[in-house]
């Protein structure tokens, strides 16, 4: 089975299980057994995001929360994945930052989001420093497992045939750990979300999708609320499978680690 054929099957898989959670979802919609102003139908919903789409007002906010979430995602590459590489090459380094690694990962991001209102203040600054947060571990983690597991047959075996540290870390240790790396990735953009979502439900000022669905909730919109939900599904599923996915093949794929990341 070729590459292509393998992606088509993979897509109409995923399509048909879009399709099982809409039919699921509007059978209990018209069941009867939640009222319809909390449970909206699907072509009521469809409706409302259209109308929000045409007149600007869902794309204004899904550009705020986007923004938000790529500019923290960023922020938590650039120092996740540099400091996960020191930490996993250099004992001192991992002696120091691990035990506050540990300390700080299992505390919510949502939980700060009090505290950094009263240090930031309300607006972009603070929900950008909480996804910065949420997503930096994940990233971090992955990276310093990723480099400690690169075979070190491997690394005996470059060091033999006369690489030098700078060959032996892009053609050996970056290659051996992209699984974990790529892995990092997802999960921290995935922290970036419930990160962003649950920090503009109370630190945004008046924009951006978790203020959509909060102020919604207010006034008893679940039509809006759901609409605000398809639109961060939507944006999900696009990163997952065209941003990530072809990160994967340019760089898991092509160095053949495709069996540790099936792994």
């Amino acid at each position: 089975m070729n590459e292509s054929t393998q992606r088509r099957r993979t897509m109409i898989r995923g399509l048909l299980s879009l399709a099982a959670a809409a039919a699921f979802y509007q059978l209990v919609a018209l069941s009867g057994y939640f009222p319809r102003v909390l449970l909206p139908t699907i072509p009521t919903v469809l409706t409302t995001l259209y109308d929000m789409l045409s007149d600007g007002s869902m794309l204004h906010h899904a550009a705020a929360t986007l923004y938000r979430v790529l500019l923290g995602f960023a922020l938590a590459i650039s120092v996740g994945l540099p400091l996960g590489i020191l930490m996993a090459r250099f004992k001192p380094v991992e002696n120091f930052f691990l035990p506050l690694v540990s300390a700080l990962m299992p505390i919510p991001s949502f939980a700060l989001v009090p505290l950094f209102m009263l240090w930031f203040g309300i607006g972009n600054l603070t929900t950008v420093l909480i996804v910065f947060y949420a997503a930096t571990f994940p990233m971090l983690f992955n990276t310093w497992t990723g480099v400690r597991s690169v075979n070190p047959i491997w690394l005996r075996a470059a060091g033999a045939m006369g690489a030098d540290e700078q060959r032996l870390f892009w053609k050996v240790i970056v290659p051996g750990a992209s699984p974990f790396i790529i892995t990092g990735m997802r999960q921290a953009f995935l922290r970036s979300w419930i990160a962003v979502v649950g920090a503009e439900m109370i630190a945004a000022s008046d924009y951006g999708l978790g203020w959509v669905i909060f102020d919604s909730k207010e006034f008893l919109q679940t039509d809006i609320m759901m609409a605000a939900l398809v639109v961060i599904g939507f944006i999900g599923y696009v990163f997952e499978r065209v941003v990530f996915g072809s990160i994967e093949r340019a760089t898991v794929y092509r160095w053949g680690m495709v069996r540790m990341a099936k792994g």
